[in-house]
């Protein structure tokens, strides 16, 4: 039977023709026109609000929208990701990051194996690891305690922890042995050397966390970690190379096999399974950098917050489920009314990281121009996503929001309430203060966008060059607190919304070819730039760079005789 693309349906085509007709209404009049909007459009789940009333539709748009979702066949996907069907057609086999949120009390059979014991018993190990740690037992080969963790990965092995760890830093516990967790990732060395002039090697250890234990990038830096560490301890009496590795590398992959070969003890392994997806994988054993900084219990409060968002999403309506709705909203910007450039933009300095993980995310996900059984597609995907925290943008990049000629969609996002803990009265209130001063900001810049000079009392007449046309479309999603468990549900969203957004496009969000063949050229150039040879069977312009390279090599080497 012929396949039937998406945008030759009903759906799609009425809301092709709807998007003609709602192309001229401003978010003004779509506020005037219709008292309690805000209302109508916020939905709440898992200590999230999520406010929807600033983008540009009206309820016949919502409608439709809802229509498409399930002319996708919406409902019967999420049942399909969450029971573990092989929705990673690509590479025929399931996509399970919920599964490592799952309460040890649930159970999740997936092709005759139940999931949770398995998942759990490399949270108890991780467990057992970070007590070890908190407790001042990890200890190096010269018997001093491990103060300083350095974790080796890239992309999701990186980024997911290095996000979480900066946002929760304030849930470090009191009572334990101080860790410090650092990150690298950079191919070129520059991160690490940076670090290893200034730690101690016999206190600081290394976690290499890569799914495949083949990611150049990587194993790179693992080497020359491993050499720094052997070049400085192995001349310490009683030190030989095998306490070394044992003492100062833990090791998470998919890939057992290839650790041992490196010289990870088995002990000191975590388990990463191939059905998850190295950018939805902070949740199990590359979450051991987070577990190290805020304990063992508030990353099982993480996981906790996240799986009350995949409740959510399984049970709710489409009409209340709030990654259905924040992915709806993108798909009406991107295929309806041609926007296609997503800000992210956090009001809360522990957000920090949030925009580039979400960078991942989104467009390593998403980036995909063929559906599932092959086809090109006829209309737009993912669209070009990028952020930073909304203070320090408005400074930077809002007057291109404002004014620019590009309309880009926003997402603000902030926690309502921030240091009412605080002990000591003055100061509570002063950071009160300051924390209302940038919810302020947060809700003044997407008001502005909104409505442009309507947001102005004494606005008049204006020069050209201070009008702002305002009906720039955007999502809030706010925080009760920032907490662990809200982090948890934070991410889930998105996570979730990525995986709506795939099943209308009709792409599969669970693979990424176009990296892994940069990967492959990139091996295949580096082979010939080291050995000189096949340069040939280059393009014009690379092999003008790569003998750039070779001419400056040999400068250098006549300059240094």
């Amino acid at each position: 039977m012929t396949h039937t693309s998406i945008d030759q349906r009903g759906a799609w085509r009425a809301l092709t023709a709807h998007a003609d007709a709602m192309r001229g209404a401003h978010l003004r009049d779509l506020f005037a026109g219709a008292p309690g909007r805000q209302a109508a459009y916020t939905r709440h789940a898992a200590g999230l609000t999520l406010d929807l009333s600033k983008q540009r539709w009206s309820d016949e748009t919502f409608g439709l929208l809802l229509d498409l979702a399930r002319e996708a066949g919406l409902p019967e996907a999420i049942r399909a990701l969450l029971e573990g069907e092989r929705v990673n057609v690509s590479e025929d086999r399931p996509a399970l990051h919920t599964a490592l949120r799952l309460p040890a009390e649930a159970s999740l059979v997936v092709e005759g194996e139940d999931l949770v014991p398995g998942v759990h018993a490399t949270l108890d190990h991780m467990a057992t690891m970070v007590e070890r740690f908190h407790a001042g037992q990890w200890r190096g080969a010269t018997g001093k305690a491990i103060r300083n963790v350095v974790n080796l990965g890239v992309g999701g092995s990186d980024l997911g922890p290095l996000m979480v760890t900066h946002a929760l830093a304030d849930y470090r516990p009191d009572d334990v042995h101080r860790i410090e967790v650092h990150f690298a990732s950079t191919m070129d060395g520059s991160q690490l050397a940076d670090y290893l002039a200034r730690l101690n090697p016999e206190t600081t250890l290394f976690v290499l966390s890569s799914k495949s234990f083949t990611t150049i990038d990587t194993l790179s830096n693992a080497r020359t970690a491993r050499d720094w560490l052997m070049s400085r301890l192995g001349q310490e009496e009683g030190v030989d190379d095998g306490l070394v590795m044992r003492q100062h590398f833990i090791g998470v992959s998919a890939s057992p096999e290839k650790m041992n070969d490196w010289g990870i003890a088995p002990d000191h392994q975590l388990e990463f399974w191939e059905w998850v997806g190295g950018r939805y994988s902070l949740w199990g054993g590359i979450g051991l950098p987070i577990a190290l900084v805020v304990g063992m219990d508030n990353f099982r409060e993480l996981l906790a917050g996240a799986h009350a968002m995949d409740r959510h999403f399984r049970e709710a309506a489409l009409a209340d489920n709030l990654p259905v709705l924040l992915a709806l909203a993108g798909i009406w910007n991107v295929n309806f009314l041609d926007i296609r450039a997503h800000s992210i933009l956090p009001y809360d300095g522990r957000l920090e990281y949030f925009a580039a993980y979400l960078e991942q995310l989104e467009m390593e996900s998403n980036g995909k121009s063929v559906t599932h059984d092959g086809r090109e597609v006829g209309y737009s995907t993912c669209p070009v996503l990028w952020g930073q925290l909304g203070p320090n943008a408005q400074h930077a990049f809002y007057q291109l929001l404002h004014q620019g000629t590009q309309a880009v969609e926003c997402d603000f996002i902030a926690p309502l309430v921030r240091y009412d803990d605080v002990t000591d009265e003055a100061t509570r209130d002063h950071l009160m203060s300051q924390h209302r001063l940038t919810l302020a900001n947060c809700f003044a810049q997407s008001r502005v966008l909104m409505l442009g000079d309507d947001a102005i009392d004494d606005a008049g007449p204006r020069p050209g060059h201070k009008r702002y046309r305002g009906n720039q479309p955007s999502s809030t999603v706010l925080l009760d607190r920032l907490t662990p468990a809200t982090l948890g549900a934070l991410i889930a969203l998105y996570e979730h919304k990525v995986f709506v957004q795939a099943t209308i496009w009709e792409i599969n969000p669970f693979d990424q070819w176009g990296v892994e063949l940069g990967k492959k050229i990139a091996g295949e150039t580096q082979r010939i730039l080291e050995s000189r040879q096949g340069l040939e069977a280059m393009d014009e312009s690379t092999r003008a760079l790569i003998e750039a390279v070779w001419a400056a090599e040999r400068a250098a080497e006549t300059d240094s005789r």
